[in-house]
């Protein structure tokens, strides 16, 4: 496998290891009825397998419509990236009231919580071990693995990027989901966002 330049599939890394117990939220989202965009988004981060190691994309998707407000790819796991990402979607598509996540230790910093309280966002954190509290982004990251990551030859990062660009695209604007009454998240997020009111 190693001279045909295969590689299996496998687990990665742990990308969830808490720094902090003093950030520890509580999971917000048990028995609440989502049913508006901007309500809840999620984040978290995904490795990307490398010739030579890892790269990481972090992503945020709003539960409502599936809609990937924001994403980012760096090689390391440093908490800037996720801090920038988050800023980045606020400042184009507006402050959720909740934003999800694990206890990893870039989403128990200092820099993570201080913009989420700076913006008035409910801070909810998945229970320890349970992934499927933020089974939104988790399904998304396994979605573009199997249908683009793993089909792909690519050997930089900015080739990698790309990659995540096109399937984000492709994902927000072209591909239904049954959920969604086979409409695509673009069109459930943003003709709904348009019939939210205007806050005053």
């Amino acid at each position: 496998m190693r001279e045909m330049g295969n590689h299996g599939f496998c687990p990665g890394p742990n990308l969830s290891k808490r720094l902090r117990g003093k950030y520890v939220y509580p999971y917000l989202l048990r028995g609440l009825k989502i049913d508006r965009p901007n309500q809840v988004w999620s984040i978290d981060i995904t490795y990307c397998r490398m010739k030579h190691g890892f790269m990481y994309m972090t992503a945020i998707i709003d539960w409502y419509s599936r809609y990937i407000v924001g994403f980012s790819v760096t090689n390391t796991l440093e908490k800037t990236s996720v801090v920038e990402t988050v800023k980045k979607a606020i400042k184009k598509y507006g402050a959720p009231e909740i934003m999800n996540c694990d206890q990893g230790s870039q989403f128990t910093s200092d820099e993570y919580i201080s913009v989420l309280k700076e913006n008035s966002i409910k801070i909810s954190m998945d229970g320890k071990g349970r992934a499927l509290d933020n089974q939104r982004i988790e399904r998304f990251f396994r979605s573009f693995k199997w249908e683009k990551l793993y089909l792909e030859e690519y050997e930089t990062g900015h080739e990698l990027k790309h990659i995540i660009q096109e399937y984000i695209e492709y994902y927000n604007n072209q591909r239904p989901h049954q959920s969604l009454n086979y409409k695509t998240p673009a069109e459930y997020y943003l003709g709904n966002l348009r019939d939210l009111p205007v806050a005053g």
